[in-house]
């Protein structure tokens, strides 16, 4: 048990501001009260019962101890020491208060077990994470204090931790490792558990890339997923652990046979969609599968009418992130997909593979450009060019701001280098400061722009003046809006600058502003973006 309380001592700040010269007094005004205190307890296996105590914190010059043993008197040291002490057998509050430079003082409390005989119960917990790393957790009882070996030298000095706290080891190398835990007491008897870890270069799965409205997700930080009854049922063989991977929450199944993940309450209706998606990262994995289960309109299995069908994939890449994408149609026997109820995987070989899981989700395939966006044919003396492979670009501070609703991808199209806006309503470029676009000579604007889905497009083009400001009072704008564009082909937009009447300069231009509708859901592929004459 841990806790802290914060005090303040009149006595010590009154002395640090009272013993110095108005010219050197320490301004304490705003430094906050010591925090973060913590305390490694080490007792030597000589049955002495002697204690190290090992104090630790932030924004900390001294400590105080009580060590609640009786002891009448308060011992102090300064940051970086440590208090030593001699208990007989027994549990003990300890309390150490950290003091800062400004007199605030903050208080922690630790049990302490002090024992002579040898530790029992011991318990080890050794998860894998990214990127080589792993975190352990031990807890005994009779144990004084922990000492971890981490098995990537032989000659390592062990880490020593206190039961409830996590620690947290990166390897230099991906591999196989034995980490040995030891529970210690006072005692020359100690207990110990070697457990054998396989670590990876395992980072987080890549972030899916389509619209929310495109999207059914059962599991995913990048979307809003619907609910799942259970990730596995009482019927699965495997275990599963909930863990995050650089912040991104990831499933784990270890032991793998099959793993039952129903969504009976709240059945989803794919009917819609045409994809099945799922991101797997295995090292063992030889082969893995995918089966869909619809319960049909009685939502019950076995009622008569439900119907499933399973993919097989065999030797899927290993130590890598594989995303999974298979069309709803290759699920043959899956007839009806408008109550789906189960989803299972399978993993080989049976009862001893892992496989972390993310990004689960069904989606229907936006329309997507087949060819790239016509090549320009003017003269390059003719154009300003913001963003073509046909010409020179000027420089452009950013194709999406900040403060931007949507977001970008950078592709090709046979070649083609292309810019795709998703989940599109506006989206803010800028050519600001000394990257300001001149277009006094041009008569006009061109784009190309592909959509499935948007129904009405925007271009805004601004001036922010000779002052280089926006709102600077010689700021100039104005937009153009385009209906019901032609969808599922490339749309050369070729608009005189004369129609920007609201434009009314066009020596200082800083922004190109594009919108669309559905607000929020619009996909736009872009090229070609540049002024002409």
């Amino acid at each position: 048990m841990k806790n802290l309380k914060y005090i303040f001592s009149f006595f010590l700040l009154t002395a640090l501001l009272g013993c110095q010269e108005d010219d050197t007094v320490t301004n304490v005004d705003g430094i906050e009260a010591p925090s973060n205190i913590s305390a490694l307890f080490t007792i030597k296996q000589d049955n002495s019962g002697e204690v190290t105590i090992r104090p630790n914190g932030d924004g900390i010059t001294s400590y105080e101890v009580d060590y609640g043993d009786g002891t009448v008197e308060t011992e102090t040291i300064a940051a970086g020491e440590v208090f030593e002490h001699t208990y007989a057998e027994g549990v003990y509050t300890v309390t150490i208060y950290g003091i800062g430079i400004n007199g605030l003082k903050t208080e922690f409390t630790q049990e302490l077990t002090v024992s002579f005989l040898q530790p029992t119960g011991l318990v080890v917990t050794i998860i894998p994470g990214a990127s080589r790393s792993i975190t352990v957790q031990a807890e005994a009882e009779l144990e004084t204090f922990f000492q971890v070996y981490f098995g990537e030298d032989p000659n390592q000095t062990p880490v020593d931790f206190m039961q409830g706290e996590t620690i947290t080891h990166t390897y230099a190398v991906a591999g196989t490792y034995e980490v040995k835990v030891v529970a210690l007491s006072g005692g020359a008897a100690t207990a110990e558990e070697t457990q054998t870890v396989t670590v990876s270069d395992l980072d987080a799965a890549p972030d899916p890339l389509l619209n929310q409205a495109d999207v059914i997700s059962l599991f995913s930080n990048a979307f809003d997923n619907v609910p799942v009854d259970t990730w596995k049922t009482d019927w699965s063989s495997a275990t599963l652990e909930d863990l995050q991977i650089n912040g991104n929450d990831t499933k784990k199944y270890s032991g793998l046979t099959f793993v039952g993940i129903e969504t009976v309450t709240s059945m989803i209706d794919a009917t819609e969609m045409t994809h099945f998606h799922t991101d797997i990262w295995s090292a063992d994995l030889t082969e893995f599968r995918v089966k869909l289960v619809d319960f049909g309109a009685n939502a019950a299995y076995g009622g008569g009418d439900d119907v499933e069908h399973e993919i097989i994939i065999s030797n899927p890449a290993q130590e890598e992130w594989v995303g999974i994408d298979i069309p709803l149609s290759a699920f043959t026997g899956l007839t009806t997909r408008a109550h789906i109820a189960q989803l299972i995987y399978v993993g080989a070989p049976a009862g001893t593979s892992s496989v972390y899981i993310d990004n689960v989700y069904f989606y229907k395939q936006s329309a997507t450009p087949q060819t790239a966006a016509p090549t320009p044919t003017l003269a390059a003396s003719q154009v300003i060019s913001m963003f073509s492979n046909a010409y020179t670009n000027v420089p452009v501070n950013t194709w999406l701001t900040t403060w931007s609703g949507g977001a970008l991808e950078d592709l090709q199209i046979q070649g083609n280098d292309t810019k795709r806006y998703y989940n599109l309503d506006f989206v803010g470029i800028e050519t600001t400061g000394a990257n300001m676009i001149d277009a006094t000579a041009m008569t006009h604007f061109h784009t190309d722009i592909w959509t499935g889905n948007a129904t009405t497009f925007k271009i805004k083009l601004v001036d922010f003046g000779a002052n280089g400001a926006y709102q600077g009072g010689d700021d100039s704008e104005h937009e153009i809006v385009i209906e019901s564009p032609a969808q599922n082909t490339w749309l050369s937009l070729d608009i005189p600058l004369s129609d920007f009447t609201g434009l009314t300069a066009r020596a200082h231009i800083a922004q190109l502003i594009y919108a669309a509708a559905p607000t929020g859901s619009a996909t736009v592929y872009i090229d070609n973006v540049y002024f002409h004459n």
